[in-house]
């Protein structure tokens, strides 16, 4: 059996259980392991995105708020949705 046909199966019967977060993160906690798995140092995120290095890591420390908009910028030079950074932990269910 193909690894699609088992997952459609194991769907289908409903043993699927998701997988448990395993730790929590803050908005620029998400932004320093992205930008860290990406091998980038924060002067060259800087350069890529536009932002000063200070204000990363000002956001990366939380003493600054990353915003929508600087959200997006982010986003976009980490190649990445907005949402992976600023909303690392949200889930479906707590959100209710």
């Amino acid at each position: 059996m193909t690894t699609g046909k088992r997952v459609k199966e194991i769907l289908k019967n409903g043993q699927f259980v998701p997988a448990k977060a395993r730790i929590r993160m803050t908005p620029g906690q998400s932004l320093k392991v992205i930008r860290e798995l990406q091998e980038l140092s924060q002067n060259a995120l800087a350069k890529i995105s536009g932002l000063p290095q200070s204000t990363i890591s000002g956001m990366e420390s939380g003493r600054i708020n990353i915003g929508v908009e600087r959200a997006k910028m982010l986003a976009k030079a980490l190649h990445v949705h907005p949402a992976v950074i600023v909303f690392p932990g949200w889930e479906v269910k707590r959100a209710s």
